[in-house]
């Protein structure tokens, strides 16, 4: 949790491997929406619902791991996650997950439920409250959603 006296939620978003083409990669599987629609997106539910987003894409799983550690050096709420092909193979993504000891959320864009055997379990899932998966770039919002409503609920207990 964060230990400053800011009301706002700090919410870290991070997009892995291969995100920064959502939109122009495989349209039939991951959509048209293109990854700056999805953070412009993200941002405003963020604003509207009193959360400050950091968003960060990377192609290196070791960038991602820093920013979730720099993320728990300035105080950190949440996280929501869309590791890409990450989630299926990196221990080291899930134990930086795990150390974070805040709420996280995996989204995905497809439904890796019904995709190729080896995407179909995730080695995030362990560490995060919970799972959004299927519903394109909607799988996002659903999953900002979920989170800011953990953090609620969290708070009030």
């Amino acid at each position: 949790m964060s230990t400053t006296t800011d009301s706002r939620r700090r919410i870290l978003v991070l997009h892995g491997p291969n995100l920064n083409l959502t939109g122009r990669r495989e349209p039939d599987i991951y959509g048209t929406t293109t990854l700056a629609e999805i953070d412009t997106a993200l941002r405003a539910i963020g604003t509207a619902n009193g959360a400050d987003l950091t968003i960060v894409q990377s192609n290196h799983e070791g960038a991602l791991i820093d920013a979730m550690h720099t993320a728990m050096d300035g105080g950190l709420d949440g996280i929501l996650i869309n590791a890409g092909g990450l989630s299926h193979t990196s221990v080291a993504l899930r134990d930086a997950v795990a150390a974070a000891g805040v709420p996280a959320v995996e989204v995905h864009l497809s439904n890796v439920a019904v995709r190729e055997e080896f995407r179909r379990v995730s080695v995030l899932g362990a560490v995060c409250v919970g799972g959004v998966y299927g519903f394109g770039a909607e799988s996002y919002r659903l999953g900002l959603l979920a989170l800011l409503h953990t953090l609620e609920a969290n708070a009030t207990r």
